[in-house]
């Protein structure tokens, strides 16, 4: 097992990565308050993993449960209530302790509504896929979404522990596996080209669930989210170099309806945007973007934005952005591979000229 913590002063919390650490009970009772636990599960990863989780945990704690139906659809304040219900019915106090079972929708919501309950309540997040494990884990967001944007509902409110079992990798679709190692790819533009080096090399063994690599991939993911969030809890500054390709991201997502392109889906389209917008304003070589988008290739990843996607969408659903500040957009872009920066100083024209290559592109790949 390894651990780092992510230092945020009376709020860090470790980050435990390892193989079937899920059944280490001493992990939890490090990270639980009170003898009340709810778990926050959904219905595919309830068969899955919930039974044992409770059987663990039940000689110690009195423990409830509440399975949500799966899918980014029910990301919304409906589901939440399901959530606070469950709470309420079962007579948790302000001693109780969430633990959030499952994906970064789970996550999301059952971190949420531990900030919210009762103004707030302890909980421990336990991701089961490797986009929840590599990324919206750590560093605190929680939330819902909206009709009319992603996430746009939600509290910075931070885990007591992140527990993160590799072993539950091998229950993931390929394409949920590809969607977490958006997320991945991510961390190597942003901050870390040797990463981005080590991928291009080990990429093949990675999604073949080398359990090696694959913790060496989380744990060098975690390690830079939680340098970032360490120094940017809020989101006021740095920290918003971790969405590289989210806004164009979340313009897809919202778009097409959740759940129709998987978040990390639409954030590798997002990245491959970003690169080359970065390119066109002299950022990056041709090669770099040859190199980014291979990679994202390499994970069975989509390059192209959707074929039913126009420009006016694009700029209708970025408009509603959090990033967006006193009516300009902001986008996280690149300054060179490994360096990337926030700003609303780009060209108008390259912006809509990358949308236009791509979508055109889309439609090319589509006819042929």
């Amino acid at each position: 097992m390894r651990t780092l913590n992510v230092e945020l002063g009376d709020r860090s919390y470790p980050i435990f990565i390892g193989h079937g650490i899920r059944q280490q009970k001493a992990l939890f009772d490090d990270a639980i308050h009170g003898k009340q636990v709810m778990i926050v599960t959904n219905t595919t990863v309830a068969d899955l993993y919930l039974e044992a989780m409770v059987s663990m945990l039940s000689i110690d704690y009195k423990v409830d449960t509440c399975i949500l139906p799966d899918g980014e659809v029910y990301k919304t304040l409906d589901t939440y209530g399901i959530i606070m219900t469950s709470l309420l019915e079962a007579k948790h106090n302000r001693t109780t302790t969430v633990i959030a079972l499952g994906g970064g929708v789970v996550g999301d919501m059952a971190g949420f509504a531990a900030a919210t309950y009762q103004r707030g309540v302890p909980f421990i997040q336990v991701p089961t896929t490797l986009l929840s494990q590599v990324d919206s884990s750590v560093g605190g967001k929680t939330g819902v979404n909206h009709p009319l944007g992603k996430n746009m509902i939600g509290a910075f409110y931070q885990p007591q522990a992140v527990i993160i079992d590799t072993d539950t990798l091998s229950s993931l679709p390929l394409r949920e596996l590809s969607a977490g190692m958006a997320e991945v790819i991510k961390y190597g533009l942003i901050c870390d080209v040797p990463f981005f080096d080590w991928l291009e090399a080990e990429m093949p063994v990675l999604m073949a669930l080398n359990n090696d690599k694959i913790s060496e991939a989380i744990y060098r993911s975690c390690v830079a989210k939680a340098h970032v969030v360490s120094q940017d809890e809020r989101e006021g500054g740095i920290r918003a170099i971790l969405n590289l390709g989210h806004t164009f991201g979340h313009a897809i997502e919202t778009q097409m309806g959740y759940g129709n392109w998987l978040h990390g889906e639409a954030v590798a389209v997002g990245c491959v945007l970003a690169v080359d917008l970065s390119w066109r304003m002299g950022h990056l070589t041709d090669s770099d973007v040859a190199r980014a988008v291979a990679l994202f290739e390499a994970a069975k990843l989509p390059v192209l934005p959707p074929v039913t996607m126009t420009v006016a969408h694009f700029i209708e659903r970025m408009a509603l952005d959090k990033k967006v500040l006193d009516g300009s957009l902001r986008l996280v872009l690149l300054a060179s591979l490994g360096d990337a920066l926030v700003t609303s100083e780009f060209p108008m024209a390259y912006f809509t000229a990358t949308l236009v290559d791509a979508l055109d592109a889309s439609l090319q790949a589509t006819l042929t």
